[in-house]
């Protein structure tokens, strides 16, 4: 059996969230012989090609990167096997043929943000927050057929507090989710960790987190305050909550609520054109803190009132 710093490791990822997670292994001494992520993408105004953050951090550290178009492709299928990965890590990264994640003799695991088998799918941390959960966590795990179904090698518990939103979020659970990991990795090369089925694990009810779409951004202003607090929480920074004023868009960012008796219909609005934006919701008021109204920046209420003429 191999130590931790002799597996031959291959990681999988792309954004800002999975750059913590390979960091942390590096850095323990875990041999990183290449990293897969996605192909350079144009962005910004000129267009031009923008390498994902993973790439740019193991070029920084002198690792080989893999940039397939086609996970499939015969190619790229013969550059992974020759790299002849003991074992795989994927983080924050796009959909694996089994092909892929099954060629290495010890799997491939996967860090995901949430406590499964709860919250499986495309977007935990934001529909966590959406449901007024007050804890979450992060799971390290080997991937199966099944999206986020695998048995559960370690969890860590992470709470989420009253301000938290989800960029907050995601930022303690990159964190968690890295440290996780090393031990995890650690853990199967020293052969100390136990595989537990998901089917083994009572749940009195299974939450799931599908990928967001536009139509599950709208605020519904029939919700209760607190629920409309912990949806515009659940999708902010990113990709944020949203209603109308007047004829546009209007994201919302960060609200205050204040519970009790309205007389007004939800959706309804009232402004002192200076200080505060409300909205009427099913049992109390919405204040608007933070936004960003269609074509304008963004910017804290008191800002945007000074030009508003609605």
């Amino acid at each position: 059996m191999k130590t931790f710093e002799e597996l031959r490791i291959v990681f999988f990822g792309t954004p800002d969230f999975a750059v913590a997670s390979l960091k942390a292994v590096i850095e323990a001494g875990g041999n990183v012989v290449a990293v897969v992520t996605a192909p350079d993408k144009p962005a910004g105004r000129g267009q031009h090609l923008q390498a994902s953050a993973v790439k740019q951090y193991a070029v920084a550290q002198g690792v080989p990167v893999l940039q397939p178009e086609k996970m499939k492709s015969p190619e790229f299928l013969e550059e992974l096997r020759n790299l002849k990965a003991d074992l795989q890590i994927v983080v924050a990264f796009r959909m694996m043929p089994e092909v892929v994640w099954n060629m290495p003799p010890m799997g491939t695991i996967n860090v995901h943000g949430s406590l499964l088998p709860q919250y499986r799918g495309a977007a935990p941390i934001n529909r966590a927050i959406m449901n007024g959960e007050t804890e979450t966590g992060v799971t390290t795990f080997k991937l199966k057929h099944e999206i986020d179904t695998g048995d559960i090698l370690l969890q860590t518990k992470v709470p989420i507090l009253p301000e938290d939103n989800a960029g907050s979020m995601h930022d303690k659970l990159m964190v968690a989710g890295a440290e996780l990991l090393v031990v995890t990795v650690k853990g199967l090369a020293e052969g100390t960790l136990e595989e537990i089925p998901q089917a083994a694990i009572t749940t009195s009810e299974l939450r799931h987190a599908p990928k967001l779409f536009k139509e599950d951004m709208a605020i519904d202003w029939t919700s209760s305050c607190h629920e409309i607090n912990n949806f515009v929480r659940g999708l902010s920074p990113y990709p944020t909550a949203f209603t109308h004023l007047g004829e546009k868009t209007m994201r919302v960012y960060a609200v205050r609520i204040e519970p009790g008796e309205t007389l007004k219909s939800p959706g309804t609005y009232e402004t002192d054109h200076s200080t505060y934006l409300s909205f009427a919701a099913k049992d109390g008021r919405v204040y608007i803190l933070d936004l960003q109204l269609e074509g304008k920046k963004r910017m804290p209420v008191g800002d945007f009132l000074r030009g508003f003429r609605g």
